[in-house]
């Protein structure tokens, strides 16, 4: 044991180091087993645990080795307003499955609703950075001309990004394989009922996924042979829907749309009420899919056909990415590649709110 414990010669206490060394593990395999953390086996955690009995070695005698200096927080920075999240399912179910990651184990999520201000979401990330709240951050909304990704490294945060960046970019980003399979299967249903004139109520163009979907949409009518569908870029909101609608049917028959897309399911929603407060019956006289597969889809009538994403899937999968970061950063020893979490392909979900088309 003596070439095990040359370390304590300085000061006689035991280190971290000592520990590791004792047991045979690496320096960060000790830190896991103290924080309680995943990735290993029982047996080596019973052998760290025993070394550092033996060695009447404790936790609190080298607090900053053990930890790695960690917050034990992740933060999030939403560049929204408070009004416009509060209405969205969406970004609540996602932060559902980031929090079941974070709970067990021990961290807690930092989120700050900065609105649209420019240049806050910006401020917000440096604080977060000087004051070492945080051990990384969590990106969602990836937009066209992102420059959160050179900002975050230049200020030596790790992020995760949920969602794919605008070009080529070293951030870890989790997302569904096969993105545009969704969107095609729901122009494939749409024309399997045969809707021929299709419109598409789309989001922000400056938001990656935005883009993304409006051009698979414009590729899978072409590709069935049918002519470009009105195409109405739009905002999140159900305000924005109701509009969007509105100047739909406001068409000629023999011009107006049989079928809506929206980008979300609450302008789905949204848009299905403005419709029928037009005179128009759903599904008889307009289909409409929505995206997300909220809760709410199932409980309006008729209820919505969407295109359904697996949001708590996603933000687990983004915490993980992010503890396979952090445990590679601080592991000097033998670093591992952060593997691509992988999480199920967006799919159509068949329900009322669409039916076969009627001609006018």
């Amino acid at each position: 044991m003596t070439g095990r414990t040359t370390g304590r010669r300085g000061s006689g206490k035991p280190t971290i180091a000592d520990v590791a060394a004792l047991a045979g593990v690496s320096v960060s395999a000790v830190s896991k087993v103290v924080n309680g953390r995943g990735g290993i086996s029982a047996p080596t955690r019973q052998r760290v645990l025993d070394a550092a009995a033996k060695l009447r070695w404790s936790p609190s005698a080298t607090a900053v080795a053990l930890r790695g200096a960690r917050t034990r927080a992740l933060g999030m920075v939403a560049g929204r307003s408070s009004d416009v999240l509060a209405t969205d399912p969406h970004f609540t179910l996602l932060i559902s499955g980031i929090e079941s990651e974070l709970a067990p184990a021990d961290y807690g999520l930092l989120l700050h609703i900065v609105g649209e201000e420019p240049g806050a979401e910006e401020r917000a990330y440096r604080r977060l950075a000087e004051e070492r709240r945080v051990d990384g951050v969590i990106l969602t909304e990836s937009r066209i001309g992102d420059g959160r990704f050179e900002l975050l490294r230049s200020l030596r945060l790790p992020a995760v990004l949920v969602g794919a960046p605008w070009q080529p970019d070293p951030v870890v980003s989790v997302q569904a394989g096969g993105q545009d399979a969704g969107i095609r299967a729901a122009v494939d249903h749409l024309v399997t009922l045969g809707h021929r004139r299709i419109a598409y109520v789309s989001g922000p163009e400056d938001r990656v996924h935005t883009v993304f979907r409006r051009r698979v949409f414009e590729t899978a009518l072409a590709e069935r042979g049918l002519r470009p569908g009105r195409v109405l870029v739009s905002e999140f909101t159900a305000q924005s829907a109701v509009a969007a609608v509105r100047e739909l049917l406001a068409d000629a028959p023999d011009r107006r749309p049989t079928a809506v897309l929206f980008a979300n399911d609450t302008m789905a929603v949204a848009g299905m009420n403005a419709a029928r407060r037009l005179g128009f019956e759903v599904p008889r006289d307009l289909s409409v899919i929505g995206y997300d597969d909220l809760p709410l889809g199932e409980l309006v009538y008729p209820q919505l056909t969407t295109v359904h994403q697996d949001l708590i899937q996603l933000g687990r999968a983004a915490v993980a990415a992010m503890f396979r970061q952090l445990d590679a950063d601080r592991d000097e020893e033998s670093p591992t590649p952060v593997p691509d979490p992988e999480v199920n392909p967006p799919e159509l979900v068949i329900r009322e709110s669409t039916g076969p088309a009627r001609e006018g």
